[in-house]
């Protein structure tokens, strides 16, 4: 882990603001595609880059708008890392967005975040915040290989669980889903069907498949030799050089994936649940400006 001071703290892409706080994970997810050299990091990937005047930036860049928007975190690397529990810097940038009245969406695989559920229920009656949790097996012997360094599915459930008592809307990535591996029928059953139990307002798929690129292949394959042998050979004899890889079996998932949620009222489309997360009412807006 190393610091640093950040030149700035919030971007702009398709009309949404987002924050990374830390660059890097210890999540150790085998498909992770923040790894891929196009990020063009100079450390390596475990050894946490800390913006510690992050804080300070937020409360500038939030202070200056005029109007109240939602705040993204958690695209590029976890807001809640092990580090985070020493730090706690998420902790002080939530406090910061409750204060200025914005509303928040949080994307994490840790059930760390329950730390600051007091703040997320907070901002919620306030504004708005929405949770997004990623889901990949149901397995659990599975879910250690391809995510070693963080906590399994059914303890991720356990927290949409805990997060829709308080209130609190969630949102589910059910990606990657990787050719060989995890793309079963009964697979994305389960996960579908803990996702209706614990009142998920969407999940997001990107066509039941991955994504690979320089950088993030090798890494991936890597792991492939050490825990699945012969598996790269048959993704090389597939899929050879491509970005995306989707599974053999992803129109047979699909279609299951749009019935369960349509039986369940969940919405299944990234569009849905993107103009989701970006919503916050313009009626909200006016209101905080008077506040």
């Amino acid at each position: 882990m190393h610091f640093v001071e950040a030149k700035g703290i919030l971007s702009c892409s398709g009309g949404r603001y987002g924050m990374n706080l830390y660059r890097g994970c210890t999540h150790g997810c085998i498909y992770c595609d923040s790894r891929s050299r196009c990020y063009q990091f100079d450390h390596p990937f475990e050894e946490i880059e800390v913006k510690r005047n992050a804080p300070e930036l937020l409360e500038q860049a939030l202070r200056s708008k005029r109007s109240r928007c939602m705040i993204g975190t958690g695209s590029m690397s976890d807001p809640y890392m092990h580090c985070e529990q020493e730090l706690g810097l998420t902790r002080r940038c939530l406090e910061i967005i409750r204060d200025q009245g914005f509303g928040v969406t949080v994307q994490t695989k840790s059930d760390r975040i329950l730390r600051d559920l007091d703040l997320l229920e907070e901002i919620n009656r306030r504004a708005k915040c929405v949770v997004q949790m990623t889901l990949t097996t149901w397995d659990d012997a599975l879910c250690a290989v391809l995510e070693p360094g963080v906590c399994n599915t059914k303890r991720r459930v356990e927290v949409l669980r805990r997060l829709r008592e308080r209130g609190i809307p969630t949102v589910v990535w059910m990606t990657p889903i990787l050719p060989f591996l995890n793309d079963t029928e009964e697979n994305v059953r389960a996960i579908l069907d803990a996702c209706a139990g614990a009142g998920v307002w969407g999940v997001i798929d990107f066509g039941m498949g991955m994504t690979l690129r320089e950088g993030n292949r090798e890494y991936f394959y890597g792991a492939l030799d050490r825990n699945f042998p012969g598996l790269k050979e048959r993704y090389i004899r597939r899929y050879g050089n491509a970005y995306e890889l989707a599974s053999p079996n992803a129109p047979r998932l699909r279609r299951l994936f749009e019935k369960i949620c349509r039986e369940n009222g969940m919405r299944s489309t990234p569009e849905a649940c993107f103009a989701y997360l970006r919503e916050l009412s313009e009626q909200y807006q006016q209101i905080s400006l008077f506040d």
